[in-house]
């Protein structure tokens, strides 16, 4: 093959992993890095504050968009570093829907006033829609892959998201939420915490490898190969209606703890 054909070939190729990263594409069967162990490119970053308070209903004050001074979100020896020092998500750019997901994760030392004294709190957020800072002035309507210490894979609703799923009840002091169980009978319309079954978790400082299934209908949540949460049917509300939610972005979480991630991979599941 000549010169020219070679780089021709090159440049397709280049040209069509390029469209396939805008467009959210991933292709049936394959992997797909989303991180590219180099820098950020494919993701922006948002930075709202660091609350003062566990208790402080939305920030202040928000830095914004890729606008991130004290690089909360960075690339450390090739792997996704998330500070925590101030709160935030590193989003993805495009789109996604019918995917695994498969990450790996792990907490680093640091931890930061107010949560300093408390488990150390990230999360996944996927089919991430709408505006930044929707949830609490930090984050996008989206569905929450808990990473917190003994609790990751617990769902979060972030901004009202609904999913249906076999529960029962849990609480919290006066916090009421729920608990996954497959043998129970199945609640409509949930928009709030679902604690996960079974703890998979490797100790902290060690990597764990988090999946992430959603086709659409179901969304699976898995750590170290064990499944330990399933829920059906992926909604929002807009404009007062009832509406289907099963395509948007991934958010890695800043929420006070330093955090890393590498291999974060996608593959398509139509």
């Amino acid at each position: 093959m000549s010169g020219m054909l070679k780089t021709t070939g090159w440049k397709t190729m280049g040209a069509a992993l390029a469209l396939a990263l805008c467009c959210g594409a991933a292709q049936a069967g394959q992997w797909t890095s989303l991180f590219n162990g180099k820098d950020l490119s494919g993701w922006s970053t948002y930075i709202s504050m660091q609350p003062t308070s566990d208790h402080m209903a939305a920030p202040t004050s928000v830095r914004g968009v890729n606008n991130d001074p004290r690089k909360v979100f960075s690339v450390v020896d090739g792997v996704v570093r998330v500070s925590g020092e101030e709160w935030g998500a590193l989003s993805t750019l495009a789109d996604y829907e019918n995917f695994h997901l498969k990450f790996e994760f792990k907490w680093g030392t640091k931890k930061w006033a107010p949560r300093e004294h408390v488990a150390r709190d990230s999360g996944l957020l996927y089919y991430a829609v709408g505006p930044e800072g929707a949830q609490s002035g930090h984050w996008m309507r989206s569905h929450e892959f808990q990473l917190q210490e003994g609790d990751c894979a617990d769902y979060h609703s972030l901004d009202g998201v609904l999913v249906d799923a076999p529960v029962g009840d849990a609480n919290l002091g006066d916090w009421k939420f729920y608990r996954y169980d497959p043998t129970l009978p199945v609640r409509t319309s949930l928009a709030a915490r679902i604690l996960k079954l079974g703890n998979y978790e490797k100790p902290t400082g060690e990597w764990n490898t988090m999946e992430l299934i959603a086709d659409g209908k179901t969304l699976i949540h898995i750590v170290n190969g064990h499944e330990v949460l399933r829920v059906m049917n992926s909604r929002q509300v807009v404009d007062g209606q009832v509406v289907p939610l099963t395509r948007g972005k991934f958010s890695l979480q800043s929420e006070g703890s330093e955090a890393f991630f590498r291999n974060i991979m996608i593959k398509s599941i139509d």
